[in-house]
């Protein structure tokens, strides 16, 4: 994974599973493969009664799809794949029987947003912005919006993705996307502590089933994602798109 990982620790009824890549924890196929493999193994144990998503380091949150991968992709099929990643790890997440709360300390860009969509709730810092850059690139998020529009709504949603601009932690705890914002990374170790803490002590037949009313209406969504990835794989080898990216690392 070019010196990154995904690890899991379980204690106390508490899965924490982080991600990270040295590249602002941006998300290569690799990584997205292996974390959604991940959750699902984890979300299957007994023991395991809520699960943490979280990422390493001190930078960014996460940094999106990975601008080295999407330059290399050279037809269909590997551009589908791709961005299939990320279908497979929502997909991972909003299917756990488990809630998921995702700690956010860091900014999240494109692709993260839809990780912190699908989890069923999210504790951020006052540092924590976040956007939407895929249209900046020339693709646009085909593949995150329904999870995405499904958090916020669709109005909320429209804006990020027409307006790719970072929004503050104020404005995503207010439309939803966020479920507590604190100010600082001491304060989100407690939160999140004290937060998984007290699900890890609900009946997890009682999560099982509001879990399944939260996501209800999403059963398709395996046709619909790979639809959408098909969407970007086919935008991503245009020659725009493969300028915007280009030009985009060079920043």
């Amino acid at each position: 994974m070019s010196n990154g990982h995904v690890q899991a620790q379980v204690a106390d009824g508490i899965a924490r599973i982080e991600f990270f890549h040295p590249k602002g924890n941006a998300l290569p196929g690799a990584i997205l493969r292996e974390l959604a493999a991940t959750i699902t193994a984890v979300s299957q144990s007994p023991e395991v009664r809520v699960i943490v998503l979280q990422s390493g380091g001190t930078g960014p949150f996460c940094a999106g799809a990975s601008f080295d991968e999407l330059v290399a992709i050279d037809d269909e099929a590997s551009g589908q794949r791709f961005f299939s990643g990320f279908a497979g790890v929502i997909l991972a997440m909003i299917r756990a029987p488990q809630f998921i709360i995702t700690r956010v300390h860091g900014k999240a860009a494109g692709g993260a947003v839809g990780l912190i969509a699908a989890s069923d709730f999210s504790i951020a810092t006052n540092a924590a912005s976040a956007k939407l850059s895929e249209l900046a690139v020339g693709i646009g998020p085909f593949v995150v919006g329904p999870v995405i529009e499904k958090k916020i709504g669709l109005a909320a949603y429209s804006q990020m993705a027409v307006d790719a601009d970072w929004r503050d932690a104020a404005w995503c705890e207010r439309h939803g996307l966020y479920a507590k914002v604190v100010p600082d990374v001491t304060d989100l170790e407690t939160a999140v502590d004290v937060q998984a803490r007290a699900l890890a002590a609900f009946n997890p037949e009682a999560v099982a089933q509001l879990k399944r009313v939260f996501w209800a209406g999403t059963e398709s969504w395996d046709a619909l994602l790979a639809e959408r990835a098909a969407m970007s794989g086919t935008l991503v080898l245009s020659d725009f798109t493969r300028q915007a990216i280009r030009a985009f690392k060079t920043r």
